[in-house]
């Protein structure tokens, strides 16, 4: 009567027990990189204008002015208005100090407007930067590059980051006296990374005409992948 009660136990046994290690598929997991460098073909330029005045209204309206010419300067040389808009719209008080009294009494106000522009033309970079100067624009920075289809120039990258993948996954393979099968996965590891970005060359009003470095961006592209490695026959 025993018998069916230790074969139960057993079973249990069995089932519970753990995975062989040869049960789990074996693998050599590696990542791969590759680049590719590519002109930039939109650039951002962050312009803007102050305006100090006694009275706030004063300054306000000042402001107003100032920054009306400068978006209509930028619609006459050619910029949609999409690619134009307010990024940072200020109106702050400005302080003196009474040195008997110890005292710091509002002596003004300071309004100030800046516009971000998209440009779509890089070689035209210098020449809309001369043209918000132009118009009144008193304060441009932050003026970047980028390459607008670095997904799609980095596909042959990704072949090659594929087979630096392999190369190294080979070389692990022929390092441990195993031979390398098919990929298990392959992951891009994160999206495309600008090594480098352009800039400003040099202050806008040390010359005749801006000095504007577009450069070169370089685009990295990692991809994990895990290698199957093949079982002896």
């Amino acid at each position: 009567m025993k018998k069916p009660a230790l074969l139960v136990v057993l079973a249990a046994t069995l089932l519970a027990a753990p995975a062989r290690a040869e049960d789990f598929p074996s693998a050599i997991s590696v990542s791969g990189e590759a680049s590719v460098s590519a002109a930039p073909d939109l650039a951002h330029i962050d312009a803007g204008v102050a305006s100090d005045a006694k009275t706030a209204k004063e300054a306000s309206d000042a402001n107003n002015a100032a920054m009306g010419k400068v978006l209509l300067a930028l619609k006459g040389a050619g910029i949609a208005e999409k690619d134009y808009q307010t990024s940072r719209l200020s109106l702050q008080p400005q302080y003196g100090q009474n040195k008997s009294t110890g005292a710091s009494p509002v002596t003004g106000f300071r309004a100030s407007n800046r516009v971000t522009v998209k440009i779509r033309d890089v070689t035209k970079v210098a020449g809309i930067i001369d043209t918000l100067v132009g118009a009144g624009a008193n304060d441009i920075g932050n003026i970047s590059f980028e390459v607008t289809q670095a997904s799609k120039l980095l596909d042959d990258a990704r072949e090659q980051a594929l087979a630096d993948a392999r190369r190294k996954a080979e070389i692990y393979a022929r390092a441990a006296g195993v031979t390398l099968g098919a990929p298990l996965s392959i992951t891009e590891g994160g999206g495309p990374v600008p090594l480098f970005k352009g800039r400003m060359a040099a202050p806008m009003a040390a010359a005749p005409q801006a000095a504007v470095a577009p450069g070169e961006e370089t685009l990295t592209v990692t991809l994990n992948v895990s290698w199957a490695i093949k079982k002896e026959q």
